[in-house]
């Protein structure tokens, strides 16, 4: 039988004003259950109040069979699929045949002052930062307070550029790293949740029309152009090549970058040196060294037009995150063959009503095996989930929640990512559209 863990919030089973269940010790961070079922100090025994108590036993009632390896039974302890007493919840579940260690935030769609943001490693600049570090961003925020967070997207390690996400990133309306095929999580423009593979078509229009494909904010090739904004840092760090310094045309739409538009830029210098400086006020478009001398002659006061168009449409979002593989469409889990290794997880799913959170413990003997990807298709399928994203594990696997870790991080700390998904609740009211 799995075990539910609710948060210290207000009680959702009695009505007392001020009522709280809180737990006697810091669930962060969890310590391993060695192999005879004992636990070390480091994990503390939760003694809820007797109405917890009714309260997990009325949950139960709703129990869904997961299949784990070898034919072992996955108990999932949710709530019946109506909407939650108070909107949001966690629980943890365990599953010691195998075992499994499996932490889960859910919310319902229902609840218009929720939401989702992503957050960068460096506050509104690239970097590296533990999920923990990058929501306290946001805990001073005026607009916004942060409920629960997982890690995000996979990340580059090229050490010019900590915190490169491997893929689509949109933060606060702001485009910040482009898509590369894989899988994303994202709000479309009417507040619906997507999730499928996102190819870039970004460009670059020269004055006499030809087109160059561009990346964003990333390391550049000899062979490449990339467009760089603040966002990068306070330089480019290139080291050869030609930089187009862009500035506004005026009356034109300009920065923050937004996915799937098209400005117009003008040249207000150019620089052969590379590493040229960033700010909020340009742009600047770094040209291979390989690259220059097959396009066309550019000149200050050339006018370009710069296109930040997307496979699927991205037109309209603030809130975009990558990932991948999908792990669940349809209400169907994906294939991957014989993908059977186990390691910790993260994910996103979604249903008509709600949302999910899921990150799965790993390399931990005694206490979490972690998943494959096909378990974790299925554990999702079988939570609700009727889409699902693969979020970035291993090592980055974490799950926050009402400002601690609740899971168990496989290097025994959390370690530093790109980015974070974060459930937000807005304080001045609704801010995404009802689903």
């Amino acid at each position: 039988m799995a075990a539910s863990v609710r948060l210290p919030t207000p009680c959702w089973s009695c009505d007392g004003p001020g009522h709280e269940h809180r737990a006697p010790g810091r669930v962060e961070p969890r310590g391993r259950r060695q192999r005879d079922g004992a636990e070390n100090s480091l994990e503390p025994v939760l003694k809820p109040p007797p109405c917890a108590v009714l309260a997990a036993l009325s949950s139960a009632l709703w129990t869904l069979a997961a299949g784990g390896a070898a034919g072992a039974d996955n108990g999932i302890v949710g709530l019946p699929p109506d909407r939650l007493p108070r909107g949001y919840r966690y629980h943890h579940d365990e599953v010691r045949e195998i075992p499994w260690s499996i932490h889960v935030f859910e919310f319902d769609r229902s609840r218009n002052d929720l939401g989702f943001a992503s957050t960068l490693g460096n506050g509104n600049v690239l970097g590296l930062a533990t999920v923990t570090e990058q929501v306290k961003a946001l805990q001073g925020s005026p607009a916004v307070q942060p409920i629960a967070a997982v890690n995000g997207d996979f990340y580059n390690g090229d050490r010019a550029y900590p915190g490169d996400p491997r893929d689509l990133q949109v933060k606060d309306g702001e485009l910040v790293s482009a898509p590369k095929g894989h899988a994303c999580f994202w709000i479309d423009a009417a507040g619906q949740p997507r999730g499928t593979n996102v190819t870039s078509r970004f460009a670059v229009r020269w004055p006499g029309g030809t087109t160059t494909p561009f990346g964003l904010n990333e390391a550049r090739s000899h062979d490449d152009a990339v467009l760089y904004s603040a966002a990068n840092g306070p330089s480019t760090r290139t080291a050869d090549g030609e930089e187009l310094l862009l500035e506004a045309v005026p009356g034109q739409p300009w920065i923050p970058l937004r996915p799937g538009e098209e400005i117009q830029a003008r040249i207000r210098g150019i620089r052969s040196s590379g590493d040229t400086t960033l700010d909020r006020q340009h742009l600047v478009l770094s040209l291979g060294p390989a690259l220059v001398p097959r396009l066309p002659k550019s000149a200050l006061g050339d006018v370009l037009r710069i296109s930040t168009a997307t496979f699927p449409d991205t037109r309209g979002v603030r809130m975009a995150i990558g990932g991948g593989p999908m792990l669940v469409h349809d209400s169907k889990p994906m294939a991957w063959g014989k993908s059977t290794a186990r390691h910790p997880r993260t994910a996103v799913g979604w249903n008509r009503d709600r949302f999910f959170l899921v990150e799965v413990d790993g390399r931990q003997p005694g206490l979490s095996a972690g998943m494959s990807l096909p378990e974790l298709a299925d554990t999702l399928r079988k939570l609700g989930c009727e889409e699902a994203v693969n979020l970035d594990g291993g090592g980055s696997a974490t799950l926050w929640v009402s400002g601690q870790v609740m899971n168990s991080p496989s290097e025994g700390r959390e370690r530093p990512g790109a980015n974070a998904l974060v459930v937000v609740q807005h304080k001045a009211g609704p801010a995404r559209k009802a689903p």
